[in-house]
């Protein structure tokens, strides 16, 4: 058969040649389009970077008797001030920072959590890594100053306190806006304790700081009262320190499912998720600069976190300028400072820190197993004073954590006002602890080395803990040892930190070695009071004791603060006799930082920016040590 080219197929080839020119020519002209559209977003973002300085400029001239016609360009917000020195905010530390020689907005901060994260929407969420997040996203009425302790402004420009302290009225800021452009009022205000105090939502934590809240009610669109049924030595704090829901976004959802939702996350902060309704976990956290933010802007156009958990990769990345900050291990710290050619590049740091917290091993009295209620031998208090006489902390304070930590007595920071002086942490002691082991039911029957219980099965038990650390797995090793040698049998639990905490919510679990942060007075009542040991409470050990609960209740309904202290001794004195948690240690904070890192150092909170303190961040890049802008 004969193949001819013909008229047609010619025609055909032209048509199909013209529609493939067109098809090139319309990608190119989308592909302008896009980069025009990021353009035009980028100069958007910068207009209202630069309207909402120019608006600060007014704002802070005005107040202090000042007219001036803002000159564009100058990011100095302070420049010019009158001599009388505004009222300190919580701008002040970064407006300070503006003042410094080589200050510049710009670059990243990389930063890693050290673990995996597992929700970031707020209230829900339940680990210290969420907070950090949320606390950048979101902000509170007031926050502390990282110097004195004080409470300084923030959403709140003003507030007024009755004189018996159960009426407290907040002024907001009149133009504070969420981060989608939404005005922030008393409306949100509202919304943000109402979302708390509703029981389909899960919220327990919160809630039990708010068992004196009465009402929370709009007196004006930027006017908020708050009314207390009976005093509460955290009121206050209640009511100011609370990070404040947009009631626009989330009422978008009911209770059910902002209880499912990982990622739902937007505020009225400095930084900003990309995609506030759908973060998911598995790919670290990318914060943005907020291009609408109300306030002085902050110097970081984002912040990073990956969630490296091996120590060795996270010493190789922070070694290779990946990170700008490492929180060390003492055996890290000490191998990294010990390094000259990382230390040319590194500030170092340790420090104590009110939200330092303590390690601790929770004995758990009634495990929950598929929705069934079993007691464990820690329900025994003379096992529980046996289990922690049983283990060296002097020794472990010396070896695992190289003197960087001191053996902890209870819950309270060792030097602040709620220890009790003469309360001193229960001795390494093996002989002591079979004597009260036996006083309880265990010996060893059958003469194999490891006691039997009452029922007649062996001591054995298995101690969860989180994956990723090394010094986790010193610390177990270590545990293990010094138990057997009582005649115990610890089989380690080794679990990722979203399962854990799963586990944690549900009572499923033997023994459990973790810390907890603290602020800078803590109400034990969220840890140890009886009442919230159901409901995904943080009393996850089901420890109770009426003794202490009554000091807690009295405690916290004290306001004189000498008596307070008095209630806080007892409480430190009952749990050092029950010891429903092995108390750990207090443990320094050891850091290193990037030296491009600029305006770091110490202050009465740690850092003059910590992630649980909230606040702006005083630190920036100068301006030739900003190419690392990618990750």
């Amino acid at each position: 058969m004969e193949n001819r080219f013909g008229i047609k197929d010619f025609f055909i080839m032209m048509v199909m040649c013209v529609l493939i020119v067109l098809t090139l020519l319309a990608m190119r002209q989308f592909d302008r389009q896009y980069e025009n559209v990021l353009t035009i977003k980028a100069q958007n973002e910068q207009l209202a970077s630069d309207v909402g300085r120019i608006k600060r400029q007014i704002a802070d001239l005005s107040a202090n008797g000042v007219a001036v016609t803002p000159t564009p360009g100058n990011t100095n917000a302070s420049s010019n001030a009158s001599a009388n020195k505004p009222k300190a905010t919580a701008f002040t530390h970064l407006q300070e920072a503006e003042q410094k020689s080589g200050f510049a907005r710009g670059g990243w901060f990389l930063d890693n959590f050290g673990t995996k994260v597992g929700k970031l929407t707020p209230l829900i969420s339940t680990d210290v890594y969420a907070s950090w997040i949320q606390n950048l996203v979101m902000e509170s009425l007031v926050i502390r100053d990282p110097y004195s302790l004080e409470f300084v402004p923030r959403l709140a420009r003003s507030w007024e306190i009755s004189d018996d302290g159960l009426t407290m009225t907040f002024h907001l800021q009149d133009d504070a806006t969420f981060s989608d452009g939404h005005p922030l009022t008393a409306d949100d205000v509202v919304f943000t304790f109402d979302w708390i105090r509703n029981p389909e939502v899960n919220a327990p934590r919160d809630r039990a700081y708010m068992t004196t809240l009465k009402e929370v009610k709009k007196v004006d669109d930027h006017t908020v009262r708050f009314a207390f049924s009976d005093s509460y030595f955290k009121n206050f704090e209640t009511a100011a320190l609370t990070n404040i829901l947009a009631k626009h976004f989330y009422t978008k959802f009911s209770a059910s499912q902002f209880n499912e939702k990982t990622g739902l996350l937007i505020g009225s902060g400095p930084y900003m998720l990309d995609n506030p309704e759908n973060w998911a976990p598995g790919n670290g956290v990318k914060l943005l600069r907020n291009p609408r933010y109300w306030g002085t802007p902050e110097t970081f156009d984002r912040i990073s976190f990956t969630e490296i958990q091996e120590e060795a990769a996270e010493m190789v990345m922070y070694g290779n300028q990946e990170h700008d900050l490492i929180r060390c291990t003492p055996e890290m710290f000490d191998k990294l400072t010990a390094d000259k050619r990382i230390m040319g590049f590194s500030q170092k740091f340790r420090y104590g820190s009110p939200y330092g917290g303590y390690s601790y091993i929770g004995w758990n009295q009634k495990r929950t197993i598929n929705g069934v209620e079993t007691t464990t031998a820690f329900a025994d208090k003379r096992v529980r004073k046996a289990m922690t006489m049983l283990i060296d902390r002097e020794r472990m304070a010396k070896d695992i954590f190289r003197g960087y930590a001191t053996v902890a007595s209870g819950p309270f920071a060792p030097n602040g006002q709620q220890a009790d002086p003469a309360v001193k942490p229960l001795p390494y002691d093996e002989s002591r602890a079979k004597e009260l082991l036996k006083e309880a039911g265990f010996t060893d029957k059958d003469g194999d080395g490891v006691l039997d219980g009452p029922d007649g099965k062996p001591f054995k038990f298995k101690l969860t803990y989180p994956g990723g650390q090394d010094i986790y797995e010193k610390i177990i090793l270590f545990l293990r040892d010094n138990l057997a040698r009582g005649g115990i049998v610890m089989e380690p639990e080794r679990l990722d930190w979203p399962v854990l905490v799963n586990r944690l919510n549900q009572s499923d679990f033997e023994a459990v070695i973790l810390g907890w942060s603290s602020v800078p007075e803590s109400d034990a009542y969220q840890v140890f009071h009886s009442s919230q040991i159901k409901d995904q409470g943080d009393n996850r050990t089901s420890y109770s004791n009426p003794e202490l609960d009554k000091a807690i209740e009295n405690a916290r309904k004290t306001m004189d603060v000498n008596k307070r202290m008095d209630y806080w001794h007892q409480v430190h004195r009952i749990l050092h006799e029950d010891q429903p948690y092995t108390f750990l240690m207090n443990r320094d904070a050891l850091r290193l930082i990037n030296n491009r890192i600029q305006n770091v150092e110490t202050s009465a909170v740690g850092l003059n920016f910590e992630y649980l303190n909230g606040g702006m961040i005083p630190w920036y890049i100068p301006k030739d040590q900003q190419q690392r802008t990618q990750q």
